[in-house]
């Protein structure tokens, strides 16, 4: 019989954030594949874990996954983490939880910290509906394009940058989606210099050309304004709140993102809405 594969998530910044759960996982399984083996072995020694450890990352995750699928199909446990947050988002993990997956092994996720997620929360911005876009390109040309192609977009979007980075996107962000779109800069999240800025991408952009961005960044850009919305009626606006439903809102959610765009009540949407359904 296989073993399991565990995706372990890790704090993010603060050690504290580490479940009894997921240092009960480490404990258990027969080895750790770690992102990078020199960061995880300092979260390990805190909780006084020893277990092997074997190397995981985007630059060896072909062989490296292979080698780890023949481990699991013999029957032996293996715990998948990154150096911060939740395995297999946007991180080479997805690979392996295809290998397994495709080869009959269980995968189990043990739940924690992801920057994303904590961005969005704390964003003050629509979270019902989102779009997470990790890192754009380095390649100037492309990361334009990317960004285009996402110019319409209505959902709340959520990008990882870097902090020698951070000028050249906000600067594109404001070219493409315009300086008074809403944003939240969510800076060093659960460390000890944590900040978030709620500000617009105009304004974010001319703040950091006079102070050096410092620490990893998590963007909250606000969605674009539904087109259609303009000049609703009462019966369309439910008929949008109902979309919006089926699209995976929840119908309180969907109701207060309609009001937003409309003008008409949340209440008597929602109440509408829901003698609808």
């Amino acid at each position: 019989m296989s073993g399991t594969l565990y995706l372990v998530a890790t704090p993010i910044g603060n050690l504290g954030d580490f479940s009894p759960r997921a240092v009960e996982t480490l404990e258990t399984v027969d080895f750790i594949a770690a992102e990078d083996t020199r960061v995880s072995v300092k979260l390990l020694n805190h909780f006084q874990i020893k277990k092997p450890l074997v190397s995981y990352h985007e630059h060896n995750h072909v062989t490296a996954g292979q080698a780890i699928l023949q481990r699991l199909l013999a029957g032996e446990s293996c715990a998948l983490v990154t150096d911060a947050g939740t395995p297999a988002i946007s991180d080479p993990g997805e690979d392996l939880v295809r290998l397994c997956a495709e080869n009959g092994v269980e995968v189990l996720s043990i739940p924690g910290c992801c920057a994303a997620v904590n961005a969005l929360a704390v964003s003050g911005l629509p979270t019902g509906r989102f779009t997470f876009e990790g890192f754009l390109t380095v390649n100037k040309k492309s990361r334009r394009e990317r960004l285009e192609s996402l110019k319409n977009e209505e959902r709340t979007m959520v990008f990882h940058e870097a902090p020698h980075k951070l000028r050249a996107t906000l600067g594109d962000l404001r070219d493409t989606f315009g300086p008074d779109r809403k944003v939240a800069l969510c800076r060093e999240l659960t460390k000890l210099h944590e900040e978030t800025r709620r500000t617009t991408l105009g304004e974010a952009a001319d703040y950091y050309r006079d102070h050096d961005p410092k620490g990893e960044y998590v963007l909250v850009v606000a969605g674009c304004p539904p087109r259609e919305t303009a000049a609703l009626t009462a019966e369309e606006a439910v008929e949008q709140v109902l979309r919006l439903v089926d699209q995976g809102a929840r119908l309180k959610d969907a109701a207060r993102e309609v009001a937003e765009h409309t003008g008409l009540s949340k209440n008597e949407l929602y109440a509408a809405a829901l003698d609808r359904r």
